[in-house]
């Protein structure tokens, strides 16, 4: 049986990271970069997948976890009837190869534990060669990659496994190193687990205590501002959306995604989680990433890139792995990557005033985004797309592409009237006009009293929530008010807010999935924009009970069976949790400065 996804912490180094069970066991890890292959893949399948595993030998009285403070350190205390240990887990900041490390320390009388190692190159499938040196070194190599795991105390094994059974006493500290390089170069001088364990905990302690108070809610805005920095590719600046592929939004499924890449449309709510917390350094450099990769014709931007701007994400079958509960294919690389989105130059464009808003100092290439990207989107903006949710099925006029298609062109006509640029200020604006028109013809249906999924549809979806926020209609203009009441009457489960229907809407896909958490963020700020508080703060509460023992949450929840469902941890997620808790919180919170950024609170209401 698979370890639910609720059971696993993150740990990293700002460059990749692993999943720890509540068991000991770390069951995905990929070296060198979040993207690159796994060489412990159990969660995907079992441990001849490749795992690494430390906990006690016997049965346990009980077992407990947290994160050391406000850090990335994650500390399991095992009891059992002879005594009691902690296993610590952490990935220090790289100072040329990749380290995971593990301490055992005894804490009260004596606990016997049992060690397995599995490494499994290539996504679990390539066995190593495996060399027993001394001192407790064992090599791990499979043509350019090689792991060498250190270890206090002595190790056996074969080709394919490496054991140990060990005691730790009161007061004893057991450490064990896996260090990550080229079997082709030198060895790396192995860090000291001590000395990298104090480093560690002092870079995210001086990371967190930038954090400003956010009332009653601090705890879970930091842990979800740490998540953010850990799947943070600290050498470019590109956040990934998830350190895990094809973990399944419904159990058995089909609909399994390798989330490991950076998606645009996490750009402006990324930049204003970011920034309203004051951590512009990272903000810059997550502006950095994104105009990097858009940079080149505005034909062949795409939705999503690689850590480091890569576009090559060709999806492929990892067909030996069984899949999370059997939940197949196993995805890796995304062909979501090839679509047509029109959305995604309208989160560019947001991204960009957003971040002259929040007081970031201009990138070079901003203007030139704004001249390259919109005579192409003017051109396109008419088109059917794939949409935010990337259907796989045909193209359609989606609601809230047309929506963000108006947000590029009325943020960058604000943007030329703040550089005295009348001309073009008045040539976009008359396009956003134009959109603005035949959205609310189109989009909005008055039997539902809702803006619907797409032009001719019936189908209610939670993206259209999106349109008070980033001010495409004032938040108290009924049609947005009978909107949001809709999607909370129709679209939810228990309380929390699907995307769509999937039985409703032709996405190419088998239906149903768990209700999505974003999209429940989304709603339980519509509340707040359209005066209802309170409610706004109890769907706030119930979103945060969702979050396992350590703080985290994945894609997506099943309400009925209790489960977190879709890859983990995601960012998306916990940029909700920040974003919400400052609407809540703030006079100006960062739906308001979205929706500040238009000039729809003077529109005329029956545009």
């Amino acid at each position: 049986m698979s370890t639910r996804i609720e059971d696993y912490a993150l740990i990293g180094d700002c460059e990749t990271a692993a999943l720890v069970g509540r068991d000991g066991s770390i069951d995905w890890l990929c070296l060198p970069r979040f993207d690159s292959q796994a060489c412990l893949a159990a969660l995907l399948g079992d441990e001849t997948n490749g795992r690494w595993k430390i906990a006690p030998s016997g049965a346990v009285i009980g077992s407990q976890r947290a994160y050391r403070d406000d850090t990335l350190i994650l500390e399991t205390t095992f009891r059992a009837a002879s005594g009691v240990a902690v296993l610590r887990d952490f990935m220090p900041l790289r100072d040329g190869a990749s380290n995971i490390i593990r301490i055992v320390e005894g804490l009260e009388g004596t606990l016997a534990f049992d060690f397995e190692f599995m490494a499994r190159f290539d996504y679990g499938q390539t066995v190593p060669w495996m060399t027993f040196e001394e001192d407790g070194v064992v090599t791990a190599i499979a043509g350019p990659d090689m792991l060498i795991l250190h270890s206090d105390v002595p190790l056996t094994g074969d080709d394919r496994r490496v054991t140990s059974s060990f005691t730790v006493r009161k007061r004893e500290r057991l450490t064990f190193v896996l260090t990550s390089c080229a079997s082709y170069l030198p060895r790396p001088k192995r860090v000291d687990p001590e000395t990298a364990l104090q480093e560690t905990e002092r870079f995210w302690r001086e990371f967190t205590e930038r954090c400003p108070d956010v009332d009653g809610w601090t705890g879970p805005v930091k842990r979800s501002l740490i998540t953010l920095k850990a799947l943070t590719y600290m050498p470019t600046g590109g956040i990934v959306a998830a350190v895990t592929t094809s973990l399944p939004e419904k159990l058995g499924g089909t609909r399994n995604w390798d989330y490991r890449y950076c998606w645009l449309r996490d750009a402006t709510l990324t930049l204003l989680a970011l920034m309203k917390l004051g951590y512009y350094e990272e903000a810059s450099a997550w502006r950095s990433w994104l105009l990097r990769a858009v940079a080149g014709a505005p034909e062949q931007m795409q939705i999503m890139y690689g850590v480091a701007g890569e576009r090559n994400l060709r999806e492929w079958d990892a067909d030996w792995l069984p899949g999370y509960e059997g939940s197949k294919p196993v995805r890796i690389g995304n062909a979501a990557s090839e679509q047509f989105q029109l959305d995604v130059y309208g989160e560019v464009a947001d991204a960009l005033m957003q971040a002259a808003k929040g007081g970031l100092p201009p990138h070079p290439r901003g203007q030139e985004i704004g001249r390259v990207l919109m005579p192409f989107l003017e051109r396109v903006w008419r088109d059917p797309d794939e949409g935010i949710w990337e259907v796989r099925g045909a193209r359609q006029h989606f609601t809230y592409s047309k929506v963000m298609a108006w947000v590029a062109f009325i943020r960058v006509a604000l943007m030329a009237d703040e550089m005295g640029d009348q001309e073009t200020a008045r040539r976009w604006r008359k396009v956003a006009d134009e959109i603005h028109a035949e959205v609310c013809a189109k989009a909005f249906d008055p039997t539902l009293n809702s803006f619907v999924q797409a032009y001719g549809s019936t189908a209610l979806d939670a993206s259209v929530l999106q349109i008070g926020m980033v001010g495409f209609l004032p938040p108290d203009d009924p049609r947005y008010v009978g909107t949001v009441e809709a999607i909370e009457r129709h679209l939810t489960h228990e309380g929390f807010v699907l995307r769509y229907r999937t039985g409703d809407t032709d996405d190419g896909l088998p239906s149903d999935e768990g209700v999505f958490l974003a999209c429940s963020f989304w709603l339980a700020d519509a509340l707040n924009l359209i005066g209802r508080r309170d409610d706004a703060r109890t769907l706030f509460e119930r979103l945060l009970a969702l979050s396992n023992d350590v703080g985290l949450l994945s894609e997506e929840y099943d309400p009925v069976e209790k489960r977190m469902l879709g890859n983990f941890p995601q960012a998306f997620s916990h940029i909700g949790i920040i974003n919400t808790a400052l609407n809540l919180t703030r006079h100006k919170g960062p739906a308001d400065e979205r929706s500040d950024a238009s000039p729809a609170a003077t529109r005329d209401r029956g545009a």
